[in-house]
């Protein structure tokens, strides 16, 4: 009785085909042509994952400076309500102050003496202040500026370059440097300029 040679060892089982792997080229150029292939197609897998890694890593970089930021805003502006109000306190000193008539505080003693004390009482505040970040703005003779003056009225003036602030009605303040409260101010204008002024007279 004959054997045939396929069915030596009995049957194969299913899909061993399939899953066997697959023999590699004979000719050595292409094996390395395919290496080549599979070897650039891993880098550039890699270096796509290393780009999506770092710029996952900038933005969590850059969403923590800004958290970081805007809660160093909130603290140094949460208490602008509480500033302005003290603010208010040191113009009621120096009203208090230039009430007082400089001649009666020289024959006055007892006046002189209570002046002295607003006056210490001020400085006092206006140390506090600007301990806090918080700064007067006195533009007496400076140019007109809207992000921190606010002008009330314009005046001719033949001593004062157009656009000068020539009297302060009220001192403004900043805190760090942002506009706390601003200045109201008289600018001047050039002699028979009339009402036709362009200042932006807001702050």
């Amino acid at each position: 009785m004959s054997h045939d040679p396929s069915t030596a060892g009995g049957p194969q089982p299913a899909g061993v085909a399939a899953d066997a792997p697959q023999p590699m080229p004979a000719d050595p150029a292409i094996r390395i042509a395919e290496l080549e292939t599979r070897l650039a197609a891993a880098e550039a897998e890699a270096a796509s994952a290393r780009d999506q890694a770092l710029r996952a890593l900038a933005e969590a970089e850059n969403t923590r400076r800004r958290v970081q930021r805007e809660a160093e805003e909130r603290e140094k502006y949460a208490l602008s309500g509480f500033a302005r109000e003290l603010t208010a306190v040191v113009d009621n000193l120096r009203r208090a102050l230039e009430t007082l008539p400089a001649d009666a505080r020289g024959t006055d003693a007892r006046l002189d003496q209570f002046a002295q004390g607003v006056e210490l009482t001020e400085r006092e505040f206006m140390a506090i202040l600007d301990r806090n970040g918080i700064k007067r703005v006195h533009p007496q003779g400076q140019a007109f500026d809207h992000n921190l003056h606010q002008a009330i009225a314009q005046a001719e003036s033949a001593e004062h370059a157009p656009g000068t602030v020539t009297q302060v009605v009220q001192a403004g303040y900043t805190l760090h440097g942002r506009i706390l409260r601003p200045a109201l101010v008289v600018v001047s204008k050039a002699l028979g300029a009339g009402s036709g002024g362009t200042i932006d007279t807001r702050a």
